[in-house]
């Protein structure tokens, strides 16, 4: 006749075995929602300083495109201008102008003089990484705003979400914000049964 009673030492390998494994799979997902609330959390981050505090301030966000500000403000950084009062823009501040009173193409440079022309207020602008001033002084009706703060690279990601291709970028982080989601619910509830067979198991 064969013995099929387990014995107490087998059964101790195999409680152990499974408290094993459970501690490195409670590990793995630990490690895995940490994860996921880093990505969320920069996500937000990004978000707040792209869309939320531009909005609060009454601001705009844009990118630099050329290498004129360098090495401060080089190409692809995201700069955010807040609206100044005229009188309190200073020689040292870096303004946000049209290059010409009603287009809309715009240049970001820092204010190296401030003049009268004809009895008004006008600036003189300058690329850091310029060798010469602008050409043409500033008018006051020209500024945008001032430089409030910058943050390298964003820049890039600002032209995305405000790009043509807006509505399709939008889509897909949603579509995988949602998807992500929903593979952590059914992974919960796979571990849950496990937690229960291997219980059972034990027991």
């Amino acid at each position: 006749m064969t013995d099929t009673t387990e014995q107490p030492a087998t059964r101790r390998s195999r409680r152990a075995t499974a408290r094993e494994e459970a501690r490195q799979h409670s590990l793995l997902h630990y490690l895995a929602i940490s994860f996921s609330a880093s990505i969320l959390a920069l996500l937000l981050a990004v978000a707040l300083a792209v869309i939320g505090l531009p909005a609060i301030a009454g601001g705009s966000a844009m990118t630099v495109l050329t290498q004129s500000m360098e090495p401060r403000l080089p190409p692809g950084t995201l700069v955010v201008i807040r609206p100044t009062p005229i009188d309190d823009i200073r020689v040292g501040d870096v303004v946000t102008y049209q290059i010409r009173s009603g287009d809309p193409a715009v240049i970001s440079h820092r204010v190296v003089s401030k003049t009268y022309v004809d009895g008004e207020l006008t600036f003189i602008t300058k690329g850091d990484n310029n060798d010469a001033d602008d050409p043409d002084p500033v008018q006051a009706v020209q500024i945008r705003g001032t430089l409030w703060y910058s943050l390298p690279l964003l820049g890039w990601v600002n032209n995305l979400l405000n790009g043509p291709n807006r509505v399709v970028i939008l889509a897909v982080v949603a579509g995988g914000l949602f998807l992500y989601a929903v593979s952590m619910v059914i992974g919960s509830v796979r571990d849950r049964r496990r937690e229960r067979m291997r219980a059972t198991v034990e027991h």
